[in-house]
């Protein structure tokens, strides 16, 4: 667009904004640019050049004016236009939705907003009696019968971040959304936004709260993963929220479990918009655990507990001699394997159960469910495709995703991931073992996996698009000193099998190097995996893999 265009796009979207702080942000913009500050023009064309996509992960981004930014008009635009293809798909009757929402800034009024939105557009709408986990939400979908779900959250990004994360019911069973739903509802919204001001849509305040029934109900089922053994009782350990929404519901879990009751990270134990201790709030991100260790050094704990901020994500740690600081957190592959192993002890013997991960999730899962007699299932990343799984008694992915209790929530869920890893950790106990132990059993019986991970951080997209290119017009013969034995291009899958913008190596010593975009952050992520005979062995060919990996990044960049 011209400056002129930008100017007068810019200047309709100040008109509708019914909210102060964006409205002052925007017109300060349009002064500076009007009067030919670079900069200014340069940060309007960033904000208007395109909108934020909305697509299957819902809507997520940086807080602020503009169409490319998370702030309340587009908020009013994604949910007239998921109102009326709510309505559309209802043949008639009247849609039900949950809205649900978590600490973060503006958490509270999107969703507000957007139960005004719901019921002014003639749907029942049920808004979440206070800010909650994510899980919360998915359960009530469920619980309630809705037809839809809406999670006003941004999980575990940036401060200054937000989004909005869709479910549908009925035949989808409370997962979130799919193609071709995602395009049909960004047609929708789109509709709404090329009509014009949010102001003329209609809004009603006749929105229901939701009692306490609903979170009483979550508690219930998620305490029943896993009743504390008597063993419970000596467990020492420690958990943070990471300044997020986890706390409260985990701790009434906690009671009603029967587990003893943690020593808590104080500083980050309440829901903080700002998340003041840590740089990134990922328990993932390097530094985000240190308070977490430090109290675990203080307590000699036998374990640390963390969620993510809206505690659909769960991080363990142990103590482990080796490690900088006496501690190591587990990656998401070794908590998904104990789990998995858990699932499919529980499960065997029982035809067409299943265990279910994402493709860049470790292959040891594989190895569980086969040798338990399990099916397995292989689908693409996210949440919204290992949900669908058929016979799923378990799902995870390598992102601190964990799905333990299928019938009641159908979405990754840290809160019942940490009941299901008190429960091993407890009945290790009584055996006098721990969970590094459980772990090195894993190996024994299934195989010993390893896995790791490159992951690179951009500031432009286009540079992940130009690593992609440039590795499928030349694929890579080697990976480090190891020849490649085949190479997939996952968008050019065979009918029926995963596809999506995913590059997938096997190489002749069996391991596996697979590359894909972040669907939810500006990162290139690569995946390592290899068994070897022994632990040691296959974290060896791991680390030969990383070095090659970013020799060949490197090569391509």
């Amino acid at each position: 667009m011209s400056v002129e265009e930008t100017l007068e796009t810019a200047r309709a979207w100040l008109r509708q904004d019914p909210d102060a702080e964006t409205r002052d942000e925007l017109a300060g913009l349009i002064t500076r640019a009007a009067s030919g500050d670079t900069a200014a023009v340069a940060d309007l064309d960033d904000r208007f050049c395109t909108r934020l996509a909305f697509g299957t992960a819902g809507l997520r981004g940086e807080l602020g004016a503009g169409s490319n930014r998370m702030n309340r008009v587009l908020v009013s635009q994604a949910a007239a236009g998921f109102a009326a293809y709510l309505r559309e798909r209802a043949g008639g009757a009247t849609p039900v939705i949950v809205i649900g929402y978590d600490g973060r800034r503006n958490s509270r009024r999107f969703a507000l907003d957007s139960a005004e939105l719901f019921a002014g557009a003639g749907l029942r709408a049920i808004l979440l009696p206070r800010l909650l986990p994510t899980p919360v939400l998915a359960f009530a979908v469920r619980h309630l019968g809705a037809d839809a779900g809406v999670m006003v959250t941004a999980s575990h990004n940036p401060p200054n971040d937000n989004g909005y994360k869709v479910y549908l019911g009925g035949a989808e069973g409370g997962s979130q959304i799919v193609a071709p739903a995602d395009a049909e509802i960004a047609a929708h919204i789109q509709q709404v936004a090329d009509a014009g001001d949010i102001a003329a849509l209609p809004r009603s305040t006749g929105y229901e709260v939701a009692d306490e029934d609903v979170v009483d109900a979550y508690v219930s089922a998620t305490a029943a993963v896993a009743p504390a053994p008597e063993s419970a009782r000596g467990i020492t350990w420690v958990y943070t929220a990471m300044h997020g929404v986890g706390w409260e519901t985990f701790a009434r879990i906690l009671d009603a479990a029967g587990y003893p009751r943690p020593k808590t990270v104080g500083e980050q134990l309440n829901p903080d918009p700002m998340f003041r201790t840590v740089a990134f709030p990922n328990p993932e991100e390097p530094g985000a655990m240190d308070l977490a260790f430090a109290a675990a050094r203080r307590t000699g704990a036998d374990f640390i507990l963390a969620n993510d901020p809206d505690a659909d994500r769960l991080a363990v740690a142990i103590p482990d001699e080796s490690a900088e600081g006496g501690w190591r957190r587990l990656s998401g592959n070794e908590i998904g394997l104990l789990l998995g192993a858990r699932a499919a002890r529980a499960a065997e013997g029982t035809a067409g159960a299943s265990l279910a991960c994402s493709l860049v999730s470790s292959p040891g899962l594989g190895a569980i469910a086969a040798h338990h007699g399990l099916d397995f299932h292989e689908t693409l990343t996210g949440f919204k495709w290992i949900s669908r799984a058929p016979g799923m008694v378990f799902g995870y992915e390598e992102a601190l995703g964990y799905l333990v209790n299928p019938e009641t929530v159908r979405d990754k869920d840290g809160i019942s991931a940490a009941i299901a890893v008190l429960g091993l950790a407890a009945e290790a106990r009584e055996r006098g073992e721990t969970l590094a132990s459980l772990l090195a059993d894993l190996g024994e019986t299934y195989g010993h996996f390893a896995s790791g991970q490159v992951s690179v951080r951009v500031d432009d997209l286009a540079v992940i698009g130009k690593v992609m290119l440039a590795l499928r017009t030349l694929p890579p013969t080697r990976i480090g000193e190891t020849a490649v034995a085949s190479a997939e291009d996952l968008l050019q899958a065979d009918p029926g099998q995963p596809s999506g913008d995913v590059l997938r190596y096997r190489l002749a010593d069996g391991s596996r190097v697979i590359v894909r975009p972040s669907g939810t952050e500006p990162k290139l992520k690569v995946y390592l995996d290899a068994q070897a005979p022994s632990a040691e062995a296959a974290a060896g060919v791991v680390a030969a893999l990383e070095t090659g990996v970013r020799a060949l990044l490197e090569e391509r960049s």
